[in-house]
């Protein structure tokens, strides 16, 4: 997996951080970078962490499971995108009354956030393993992406409200699947 292929793929698991750091924004009148940053670096280290935790497994495993490994990484991002694209189109935004938001952060719900941000990260850690992927830099590229993208997502939340979470939910899943279905071609030998 290539660079630009890992890029995309950070960036695709990294939508559900984007919308949580968006809702974190929301009640900020001015983005206020040091949680932002906060923010950022736990989205940031759990989407990092997550994949070497499931490319670990997915290694244990690698033998057994070889001769269908493409298949069982289509199935595992074309999964986890349809969920994206599921919840995009079937569940209600919450309403988020900034009059009860305290203004510190919660260091417990952001790291029950960071974690269930990150869940899909660690089947695609599984997928990586499968596929022989460079764990060190797709952890490093997709914990950079996430931070990045975490930190943009608490501006933008704080700038326009949450206006784009839906639309980057939708891109994430679209991502997701457009890679599953790559791979899934390459393997069978139809690219």
């Amino acid at each position: 997996m290539g660079f630009i292929e890992l890029f995309v793929l950070g960036a695709g698991l990294s939508m559900d951080a984007f919308a949580a750091s968006v809702c974190k924004g929301l009640c900020m009148r001015r983005v206020q970078w040091a949680q932002a940053l906060v923010i950022a670096a736990l989205f940031g280290a759990f989407q990092a962490l997550m994949p070497v935790i499931g490319w670990a497994l997915g290694v244990s495993f690698a033998s057994i499971i070889e001769p269908v490994d493409h298949w069982i990484a289509f199935a595992l991002l074309a999964l986890i995108g349809g969920k994206m694209l599921w919840e995009a189109f079937h569940e209600q935004p919450e309403e988020i009354d900034c009059s009860t938001v305290a203004p510190k952060l919660d260091m417990r719900e952001l790291l029950m956030l960071a974690v269930a941000t990150s869940i899909d990260a660690l089947a695609v850690g599984v997928s990586l393993a499968f596929l022989g992927a460079d764990i060190v830099l797709a952890a490093i590229v997709i914990g950079l992406v996430t931070f990045a993208l975490s930190l943009a997502g608490v501006a933008v939340g704080s700038r326009f409200g949450a206006r784009y979470e839906r639309a980057a939910t939708i891109a994430g899943g679209v991502i997701l699947i457009v890679i599953g279905v790559k791979i899934l071609i390459e393997h069978l030998g139809l690219l």
